[in-house]
């Protein structure tokens, strides 16, 4: 049985290899050297040669059953009434998690600088430096970027054409926070050149991956931020924390009228990577309107996470639906699974100007077991223009 399934996930996956549509998976034209990897699965037979093959495309008979499976566990759904303690304890149920498991659930996300080159700052010295680590390709195969761009609407301009570095663009959120002309309060960070903040930090997975790069250029700091108690404290005790180059600190992202640490205007990129899911569908789009507000002029807005009809959405068994493609787990965390079309429409409905937008298919393997599974996942990046209206 699985050697047959298999042989038609190979004979769809050399379809569209002839057809060219693997090597160019960046859907609004920019095109990375190897984007979202390049483990592809000629041979069926060395499926379990690997723990993950990238660019599976699905036949319609998969597609047909993945859709079925969720009507099917969808079609009961969590009463209201009990519905209602999943969000008002949603952070509860987030820091029972870390107290539980610590540290110990998630691997670090090592390959976010291979996705995600746009959280290091564009600068030569540094960047001889890290040629010199693991990831010395990275900084090169992002300076060789370049493609046409995808304008989410009237008010999303790009910038100037041939500028490989960020926009220098003037800065109205950071006036308003001036104490005068040139001029910025003190805060965390304040004398950095380069700013960067994590939502929704966890036990710092990827936080010590970027903390351990970014020694390597003078001026970057980070902040990073999780509505868990538990899980700030984690990155804070952890041995590699500074508070040279990093801020941590706990915030509720769904409360808009919670104050940030730092001034609006002042960030030059926003990793939201397995988090914006997590967050009740009504709430999502407040969300994203308030970190573009936290973007510079130029910023980029970096987004991962769960795609649907992914394999973790299949598992959920019946009774755990909130709402349409939206579900709680066991322990009361909760999980949105996206489409390209909404990813598109939230960003680009707070101002954003789409540079990439795509569905990342893999096939995940258990060689122990002897077992495939579909993984999806949705990845895009945003910038903040300079003439930057909200829709909302």
């Amino acid at each position: 049985m699985v050697l047959f399934r298999m042989n038609m996930i190979w004979r769809n996956c050399v379809c569209h290899l002839k057809q060219g549509k693997v090597p160019h998976r960046c859907q609004s034209g920019a095109h990375p050297v190897a984007p979202l990897g390049s483990r592809i699965l000629t041979d069926p037979a060395k499926v379990f040669e690997h723990n993950m093959w990238d660019h599976m495309q699905w036949s319609e008979e998969e597609e047909a059953a993945a859709r079925k499976k969720v009507e099917e566990n969808s079609a009961t759904r969590v009463a209201p009434e009990e519905q209602v303690k999943f969000e008002s304890d949603a952070n509860k149920y987030w820091d029972t998690f870390y107290q539980t498991h610590k540290n110990k659930f998630f691997k670090n996300r090592n390959w976010l600088l291979r996705e995600f080159p746009e959280i290091l700052p564009v600068d030569q010295n540094a960047k001889e430096k890290v040629e010199e680590s693991s990831w010395d390709q990275i900084r090169s195969n992002f300076s060789r970027m370049q493609g046409t761009e995808t304008h989410c609407g009237e008010s999303c301009v790009s910038s100037a054409p041939g500028n490989k570095g960020r926009p220098n663009f003037p800065n109205p959120d950071l006036e308003e926070h001036s104490d005068g002309p040139g001029k910025t309060g003190r805060f965390p960070g304040s004398n950095a050149t380069f700013r960067i903040l994590e939502v929704g930090c966890g036990a710092g997975n990827s936080v010590f991956p970027i903390l351990n790069t970014l020694q390597n250029f003078p001026g970057a700091f980070l902040y990073c931020c999780d509505f868990a108690p538990e899980a700030v404290q984690l990155v804070k005790s952890h041995a590699s924390y500074t508070e040279a180059l990093c801020s941590a600190f706990v915030h509720d992202v769904c409360d808009d009228g919670l104050a940030y640490p730092f001034p609006d205007g002042v960030l030059d990129a926003i990793l939201l990577v397995f988090v914006l899911s997590s967050i009740h569908p009504g709430r999502m789009q407040a969300v994203v309107h308030r970190l573009s507000r936290l973007l510079k002029p130029g910023g980029m807005l970096l987004f991962r996470d769960h795609g649907r009809y992914d394999n973790a959405q299949l598992r959920f068994k019946k009774g755990r639906c909130l709402s349409e493609n939206f579900y709680v787990r066991g322990d009361g965390t909760r999980a949105y699974f996206f489409t390209k079309g909404e990813v598109h429409r939230m960003f680009c409905e707070a101002g954003l100007h789409e540079k990439q937008n795509l569905v990342d298919h893999r096939l995940q393997v258990n060689r122990k077991k002897q077992v495939v599974m579909h993984r999806v996942w949705v990845q895009g990046k945003f910038q903040k223009p300079l003439h930057w209206t909200q829709r909302g």
